[in-house]
């Protein structure tokens, strides 16, 4: 556990250097959230009584009960672990994957959201060059042109903003493209083993969300995984709700974003995440 100053830490668009250590830190915040949501999956009650009846059937061709209880299971298993979306760890977003280097900040000048904790402190947070790279560049990929990107697919890829802390990358938070106006979408928060319970995943938050206000947003999504008993409590310390909480006229208005903002599902229609909102 590092101690961390809130009113030091830069929140910063990612950039293409960036792409490999922001992959290491989702890969390792999403560490057991794709084998949850597989043994929620493979409790519910439907999928018990079909995996009974498969099982049922191969009674009769294995002549073995332990196979035929086995077998059904390990298909169901690595068909999941096949099929099941958001694989690179964004889970949320409406795109089969994430486009890091469509969403990733070119030019020499970085984009920066403002700290909340910097306005109470007075002082001034300041970004450093990163101390460390996951991956060195080789000769050949340093002197290699980066991608070209069509402003199209800028806009669709989204942006992905990090807590820079002293040149350490200790959390980032993925916000989904501009499809709809005044509405935007939170897919992944994410913050480092070494920097958790420090409120960094909050910071990144009402950064994000102090931007969105500005900007005119009028109301920000959370996808949160299922089941995710952290992610739930967080967001709602935050101010969120879970979509379908709201009744009478804001029930109605409800109906019409469910259509869109819809959780994603899983084998035989099961919930992989949970919607949260909160009005800006």
């Amino acid at each position: 556990m590092v101690k961390l100053e809130l009113d030091q830490v830069v929140v910063r668009r990612m950039k293409e250097d960036d792409i490999d250590t922001v992959k290491a830190l989702i890969k390792e915040g999403g560490e057991g959230t794709e084998n949850r949501l597989i043994l929620h999956v493979l409790t519910r009650p439907l999928c018990l009584f079909v995996l009974a009846i498969i099982s049922s059937v191969l009674r009769c061709v294995v002549h073995s009960f332990i196979l035929a209880l086995a077998i059904p299971v390990f298909l169901l298993i690595v068909f999941l672990k096949i099929t099941m979306p958001r694989a690179t760890g964004v889970l949320g977003t409406s795109r089969p994957c994430w486009d890091y280097v469509g969403s990733s900040l070119r030019g020499a000048g970085d984009d920066i959201l403002e700290n909340p904790y910097t306005r109470i402190s007075g002082k001034t947070a300041t970004t450093q060059k990163p101390k460390r790279r996951m991956k060195p560049k080789t000769t050949e990929e340093a002197s290699a042109p980066s991608e070209r990107i069509d402003p199209d697919r800028e806009e669709a890829a989204g942006q992905v903003w990090l807590a820079d802390c002293d040149g350490e990358i200790a959390g980032c938070v993925c916000r989904e493209s501009e499809k709809r106006p005044g509405l935007r979408r939170i897919c992944r928060v994410v913050v480092g083993s070494w920097y958790r319970r420090e409120g960094l995943g909050r910071l990144l938050v009402q950064s994000l969300e102090h931007r969105e206000r500005e900007a005119g947003v009028c109301r920000l999504y959370a996808h949160v995984p299922f089941p995710s008993t952290l992610g739930e409590v967080f967001f709602r310390k935050l101010g969120y709700r879970p979509l379908g909480e709201r009744t009478g006229e804001e029930g109605e208005e409800e109906d019409e974003e469910v259509k869109v903002e819809r959780p994603e599902r899983g084998f035989l229609g099961f919930p992989l995440t949970k919607v949260y909102f909160k009005d800006l």
